[in-house]
Formats: C-alpha cells, structure tokens, sequence
C-alpha cells in the first residue's frame, strides 16, 4: 500500500502545474490588463496556456482523427474505427473505409506497450489505410484495469496476438513496430505448432529488438545495469484511490515520461521555450509543430508491472527470444517451426532505440525458413520514429513493405507480384 501515495503524489505534482497554468491564464487574460499593454502579462498568459495544454495532455488517451481519403472513383472515404475483439488488456480494432470494397491486403498492425497509446502510429495507419485493410491492437492503460482481471506479462501479450491472428484468419499480413517484434515472431512460432493454418502470409518486424545484445545502446546498458529487484523497487508502483485499477502493479506511465525527458531535457526545454515565446508573439496554432508532436508525446499509459518486469528480465537480460528459449505457458516455442511465413526486417542506421543488428537477428533464428522467404531492410539516416513515420517511411519502407506483402499475398494473381527485396542490412 506505501506505494499507492507515491502514485498519488506524482498525479497531484501533475494535476497542480495544470491547474497553475490554468490560473495564470485565467489571470492574465482580464480585460483591465489591456488598459495598459504589458508584455510582461503576454508571457504570463502564454506560460499559463502552454503549461496546461502540457499537463493536461498526459492523462487524456488521444483521439484517432483519421481523415478522410480520396477513393479509387474520386469520392471521400470516411474511416470509422469498429471493435472487433475486446479484451480486459486490449483490443483488436478495424479501420473500416466506408464505401470501399475491401482492399487485396489484409493487415494487423502490432503496436507496442511501451509506456505510449497505439495512437503513436496514427501517422503510419494514415499512410497505410488507402493500401490496406487495416487492423491494429489498441492496448488499454493498465490503470484503468480491475485487478480482478488478473496479471498481463509476456506470455499474454504472446496469446493476445495468437488469438488476433486467428481472428483475421491465414491471409493476414503482420507488421510489428519496435517493442513487440520478438513478441509477433514468437506469436507466430507458437501458431506454426499449434495452429498451422492459422499463421500469417508475412511478418513484417520494425525496429525491434530481437537480440538486444547484438548492438548494445543506452536502453540495453541500463537493462543490464540493475538486478530485477532494484528495478522493481525503483519503478513499479500501485494505482491509487482515483482510476478502476485501484491497487494494481504498474510501471506508471508519468514516471516513465520523465525518464524520455531526461534523457534529451535541454532539447525539450528548448522546444517549450520556443513555444511560450510563439504563443505570447500570436504566432501558434492549435495544431502546429510543436502541438502535434507533445499532444502525443506527453500523453503516457501506464504498463502492467508484470509486463514491463517479464519484458525486461526475458527479452533484454536472459535474451530467451535470441536464444530461442523463450516458452509460452511451460510449452517451448521454437522459432524454427517457422517454415511458410515470409519475414522482413527493417531498420535504420540512425536508431538509437534498437540499433542495427538486433532486429536482423530474426532471419538467424528463422532455421526452417527457405532464404526466399526472408529480407531485410537497412534505411540509411533513419532514427528509430523515421523507420515506422516521417519520410524514411512514407518514401522508402512503406512501398518495399507493401511489395513485400504483394509478392507473399494469396489474393495478388502471379503475374502482378512483385520479388520480396532481400537486401541484407550490413
């Protein structure tokens, strides 16, 4: 229980800065000020309405806002998100284009429990949604999570994905982005035993850390440099009295905000300096640069503590999907059962995430698979966002996915598939 006031004395330190820059806002922004220009009450009002908007959004889960695209026939597409399975720890979620004959591609995107909503992808579910039938798994904050519904580690994420997998059926492609690479290649492993036809034509795996040994950086240094105990002493906390979750083990995501902070603070205190002075001259909007990057970036749920331990302990420490150890339910996976299933590896020179090396580490593992089956991609002066957004993405990866998807989809005619790209990464 002594941790439940730590919990809440990090929610009140945040829920008091959103309510002092509410005040200065609100006192800055009386009609007598304007009787005599002051710019010392402009900055006032502008630290008021960037320090709220920044505090606010770390509790808010944001919105989807996928807009509209223009159709094959020149008409507007509108995309609504429908719930297809839910679950107490995610949910499989459709982007269903209203009007449109389903597309030739079907595809779950896997999006990481990394301290961040799945919204992080948004950009890339925009970019694929015109190509693809699009599915992705929408995890939920784990402070909004009863106990009652018991633990969520590695073993659950793996099944979650198992039972996703076999929702969408044996003409799904999959992409995983970053954290739940190993997780996905594992997911389809275990179906290759227990469920053959349930595998998917093709797994594409982006920047995740397969073997976090084969190119060490901070995040594995750090992985390394604390026992289990002083992590857990250190990080895990238990939600207070105010969320459904009251009392449940987790990794909090405010915490953990502090942490991606701290590691690149000058450049973030440079960015909210910038932002009051855009504010206080007139010069900001609601959606600008810096708007639209920290209303998804401050925006933080928290993890399981189970997960995010389990995660540490047997993906970094003991590297058991590296090794080809890991299990699921005391049931060994064996990653070389996989023999039908193409996989593509993509990473970027730049990321100092998950460095290149430890995602290519997959195709070594995959022993039953034909080298006809397996590529990789190396993005030159790509950082570990640019590989999945922005225009390494959208220029570069996306179209050598999606012909990577076409030469291994059931629905594509012979004629028209193009080769999988099989170049190596060094």
């Amino acid at each position: 229980m002594r941790y439940m006031a730590t919990y809440d004395l990090m929610e009140t330190v945040r829920n008091t800065n959103q309510w002092l820059g509410a005040s200065a806002l609100a006192m800055a922004s009386y009609p007598a000020f304007s009787i005599i220009p002051n710019p010392a009450i402009a900055w006032m009002a502008a630290w008021g309405e960037v320090t709220e908007r920044t505090f606010s959004r770390m509790v808010v889960k944001p919105d989807w806002n996928i807009p509209n695209f223009v159709g094959s026939n020149g008409q507007d597409r509108i995309v609504v998100q429908e719930v297809v399975i839910n679950r107490d720890f995610g949910d499989l979620l459709h982007f269903r284009v209203q009007g449109r004959t389903t597309p030739k591609r079907k595809v779950l995107l896997v999006a990481p429990m990394s301290g961040h909503y799945a919204t992080l992808l948004r950009s890339t579910v925009i970019s694929l949604i015109p190509d693809c039938d699009l599915y992705i798994t929408d995890w939920h904050n784990a402070r909004d999570i009863p106990v009652s519904a018991g633990k969520f580690d590695v073993e659950d994420y793996t099944l979650y994905l198992v039972d996703f997998m076999k929702e969408l059926g044996p003409n799904t492609h999959v992409i995983a982005v970053c954290q739940p690479a190993p997780l996905a290649l594992a997911a389809t492993a275990y179906l290759a035993e227990e469920d053959p036809e349930a595998q998917p034509r093709s797994l594409t795996l982006i920047g995740g850390p397969i073997d976090p040994s084969a190119a060490p950086t901070d995040v594995t240094d750090f992985g390394h440099s604390v026992t289990m105990g002083q992590l857990e002493e250190m990080m895990i906390q238990r939600v207070g009295f105010k969320h459904a979750g009251v009392g449940r083990m987790v990794y909090p995501g405010l915490l953990q905000l502090n942490s991606f902070i701290s590691m690149n603070a000058e450049t973030h205190y440079k960015a909210f300096q910038d932002q009051i002075a855009r504010v206080a001259k007139g010069d900001a909007h609601d959606h600008d640069k810096h708007n639209k990057f920290y209303d998804e970036y401050l925006a933080v749920m928290d993890m399981p503590a189970e997960f995010y331990l389990s995660t540490v302990d047997r993906i970094f420490k003991t590297g058991e999907i590296a090794k080809n150890e890991f299990s699921v339910k005391g049931k060994p996976v064996d990653i070389g059962k996989i023999t039908t299933v193409a996989v593509k590896t993509v990473e970027g020179t730049k990321d100092d995430i998950s460095a290149p090396g430890q995602c290519i580490a997959a195709l070594a593992l995959l022993t039953g698979l034909p080298d006809d089956k397996k590529a990789s991609h190396l993005e030159e002066g790509a950082g570990h966002y640019g590989i999945f957004a922005g225009n390494s993405w959208r220029h570069n990866i996306r179209p050598l996915v999606l012909d990577f998807i076409d030469a291994n989809d059931e629905g594509t005619p012979p004629p028209s598939r193009k080769p999988a790209n099989n170049n190596k990464a060094a």
